[in-house]
């Protein structure tokens, strides 16, 4: 089906009180994992690059190629986003690509020149009908970036979101990037009162630390779209890890990789299901115990 932006994934998921799960790719059995896992369990998501990505593979061209066929091809709701950028200019290349959404990360910079930087992309973004995230109240855990135990303030999100007019919001609320445990401690009190006062999609980052009771009340308390990477790399890798101790004189990539691509399509298709059950639900099962892992 035809490509469908993040924006409208996003501002349907908020509508009917699911959760758009978005999550990040690296190489290209990321992606056709990813989107069979959506068309397994009829769920939109999101395919995510980032800035640390493009810098792996020296280019955001063919990356953002495969992804936006793949997503041109898929049989259910696909959208692209470029994710965590500091360079303005990547995210103009992208929008040239005709990648649907980007996130701008000016958090690590003093709150006027983000609003100011944020602005001036979301301004030219708008332009290009290009959805814009971006970034208030440092998220933990990238590369040194970003103050681990910062929240984000309702009241300084209302007045960021308004002087940027960005589309989606990530908010700090307790989680951090490239967490190898599941056992972050979201203030879902603080996602509450920040879906009350802020009029745009919340998104949250570091969900990969989320184990699945916390996703399930982040998004019964307002959380829209919910970035995941670093818990579907471990499981690649640890897929990967096993059939070549299984198969030590393998050297076909495709049986090893392969094994990393079903491991990720079995879990994103879980997580997918996970976080679109309706909001009435979740706010049920947010009390029950989460599934093993």
């Amino acid at each position: 089906m035809p490509l469908v932006g993040t924006g409208t994934l996003a501002a349907t998921a908020a509508a009917e009180g699911r959760g758009l799960g978005a999550f990040n790719v690296i190489q290209l059995e990321h992606i056709t994992a990813i989107v069979a896992a959506a068309e397994e369990t009829g769920c939109p998501v999101v395919l995510q690059i980032s800035e640390n990505t493009v810098r792996y593979h020296g280019a955001l061209r063919p990356l953002a190629r495969a992804a936006l066929s793949a997503a041109e091809d898929a049989q259910v709701a696909v959208s692209v986003h470029l994710d965590h950028i500091v360079s303005p200019s990547l995210a103009e290349e992208a929008v040239a690509l005709g990648v649907p959404s980007v996130m701008y990360d000016g958090a690590a910079l003093p709150y006027a020149e983000n609003v100011a930087a944020t602005a001036a992309l979301a301004e030219r973004c708008r332009r290009r009908g290009v959805w814009v995230e971006a970034e208030l109240g440092e998220v933990g855990g990238k590369d040194g970036a970003h103050a681990p135990g910062v929240r984000t303030d309702p009241g300084e999100a209302v007045a960021f979101t308004a002087a940027t007019g960005v589309d989606g919001l990530a908010v700090a609320v307790g989680t951090s990037h490239a967490m190898l445990t599941r056992d972050a401690a979201p203030d879902f009190a603080l996602i509450r009162a920040l879906r009350a006062a802020v009029p745009v999609p919340l998104v949250l980052h570091g969900s990969s630390g989320v184990g699945d009771a916390g996703l399930v009340e982040a998004v019964a308390a307002g959380m829209t779209k919910i970035n995941i990477s670093t818990h579907l790399n471990s499981r690649f890798t640890k897929a990967v890890r096993d059939d070549l101790t299984a198969h030590p004189g393998s050297v076909d990539p495709r049986r090893y990789l392969g094994a990393g691509r079903d491991a990720v399509t079995a879990e994103t298709a879980r997580l997918l299901r996970l976080l679109n059950r309706p909001r009435a639900a979740l706010a049920v099962s947010a009390t029950e115990p989460a599934a093993a892992l």
